[in-house]
């Protein structure tokens, strides 16, 4: 007797309305702040400087010089980076003991009172006002990059973990490109309506906090750290629609699959982590992607861009705008990301990014080395092209994989110690660009992102020789291809 048994296939979860919602929501208030706050200072430079000279000059009866005044500057500019730092040391803890809804809701209120703070600097006459602002921002951006991806990748549908995860680089690219339009001088780029500018982004948080207390929390962290079956077993149903109860169940039984299998012991501690010798090669993956995203010259690119493109030949007026349109091509690449990172392998994308990118830091150095000499119209453009190859190149993996590739790395324990990792490696890396570039561009000129150009290819060789694939697949899985260290195989 032959029996035949039909199975049902599982169905398969996609984009909700809810869940597009939250994803949309957090980065227009989170992600995208933080990219205007990597690109406020560029274009209102010298009008915030004048007003710091007269501060000095008439509060403090101070005079400056322009070295000194240049110190201050790179003070303020950097303050932000060292807020980050700070952040990222304890970032880990907030996401575990508030959840990650509610880490967002903590660096929402933080961003505010910066925006606040940003507002009545100028009325007040109070640098003090101006660099506590960008430190605070620093602390609610490291907050965020730990937070806010891996909100998203555990409110999402596993199939989804890519399409979500890309959204954190959509928001910085996108953030960037707002600065950019809003610091335009007949905007609020002027010398009376700059403090507006560096707190114009206050309003898509005010906006978006509103909703963000309305989601739902993670229901990973429900289950896993909270313990509360019945709250993720809530939050499921509302993420993923009240017909999916089959799918809801069992992503309930594998949560608590999960939470039987971990050891008692387990502990999410920085220590217990670098103990574990099973975590150092995923530790050094996620700590050396988002650290290379830093270095490899994306930021250089933007925080001194119009002096690049006034370097390669083009006047301010020229520079000002192709600069807007470099931005606009960043975030339009970035928009690629979700169509990307669902349809192909993490690996080659990584491996194709570094490539372009160590090619094209390679073929801009020798431009504008020639360019010097020749000062000719074709390199000039030629330039240009150079830099809109790299940028390219960096959204097809740089920018969004090394955002979330922790979240597929690393199981739920570990997870947010390994992202806040990642992240003070990140602002690190941003630290060191901000400080350092000056210092290369004056010593090495034209070749000054060679050292950029290093670092991507040493991220390509890591991702060749240890990156496991991760698209299709576990935590779990993953786990036990990289459970050896530096002799782990990829398959």
């Amino acid at each position: 007797m032959v029996v035949v048994m039909h199975v049902t296939p599982p169905k398969v979860n996609g984009w909700t309305p809810l869940l597009m919602l939250i994803s949309l929501t957090v980065t227009l208030g989170t992600t995208i702040p933080v990219g205007y706050f990597f690109g406020v200072l560029n274009a209102p430079a010298e009008i915030i400087k004048k007003w710091c000279q007269d501060i000095l000059a008439n509060e403090y009866d101070t005079i400056v010089t322009a070295s000194q005044l240049d110190i201050l500057w790179t003070s303020i500019v950097s303050i932000y980076l060292i807020g980050g730092i700070c952040g990222s040391c304890f970032s880990a803890v907030l996401c575990d003991k508030y959840g990650r809804k509610g880490c967002l809701v903590i660096s929402s209120v933080l961003l505010i009172v910066s925006g606040i703070l940003f507002t009545w600097c100028r009325a007040a006459k109070s640098l003090e006002m101006l660099m506590t602002g960008r430190f605070l921002g620093g602390i609610a951006s490291a907050l965020i990059f730990t937070a806010q991806p891996m909100y998203l990748l555990e409110s999402a549908p596993s199939e989804l973990s890519g399409s979500v995860g890309v959204f954190t680089c959509i928001g910085v690219t996108g953030g960037i490109l707002l600065a950019q339009v809003a610091t335009l001088s007949h905007l609020l780029g002027s010398e009376r309506l700059w403090p507006y500018a560096l707190s114009f982004y206050s309003l898509l948080v005010m906006a978006s906090l509103i909703l963000l207390w309305w989601f739902p929390e993670s229901p990973r962290w429900l289950y896993l750290h909270k313990r509360d079956s019945a709250a993720s077993e809530k939050a499921l149903l509302r993420l993923r629609g009240r017909n999916a109860e089959e799918e809801v169940q069992q992503e309930l039984l594998e949560m608590k699959a999960t939470l039987e299998a971990k050891s008692s012991s387990e502990a999410s501690s920085l220590c217990t982590v670098l103990r574990n010798s099973e975590l150092w090669l995923p530790l050094l993956l996620v700590c050396s992607f988002q650290a290379t995203q830093q270095l490899s010259g994306i930021n250089a690119i933007f925080f001194y861009s119009l002096s690049i493109l006034t370097k390669a030949g083009f006047s301010d007026g020229a520079a000002t705008w192709l600069n807007l349109g470099i931005g606009i091509f960043n975030l339009c690449t970035s928009l690629l990301g979700p169509l990307l990172i669902r349809r192909f392998p993490r690996r080659p994308l990584m491996m194709i990014s570094c490539s372009m990118c160590a090619l094209a830091l390679l073929a801009m150095s020798l431009g504008l080395f020639f360019l010097e000499r020749s000062e000719s119209t074709v390199l000039t453009y030629f330039c240009a092209a150079f830099i809109l190859t790299f940028i390219l190149g960096f959204q097809l993996g740089l920018g969004p994989i090394a955002y979330f590739i922790g979240s597929e790395l690393l199981e739920d324990s570990p997870r947010p110690v390994a992202m806040s990792m990642g992240s003070l490696f990140s602002w690190i890396g941003n630290f060191l660009v901000g400080m350092c570039f000056p210092l290369l561009q004056s010593v090495w000129s034209s070749f000054a992102f060679i050292p950029c150009m290093c670092v991507c290819i040493y991220c390509l060789l890591l991702t060749w020789r240890y990156l496991p694939e991760t698209r299709g697949r576990e935590p779990k899985d993953v786990k036990l291809l990289m459970s050896q260290g530096l002799s782990s195989k990829r398959s």
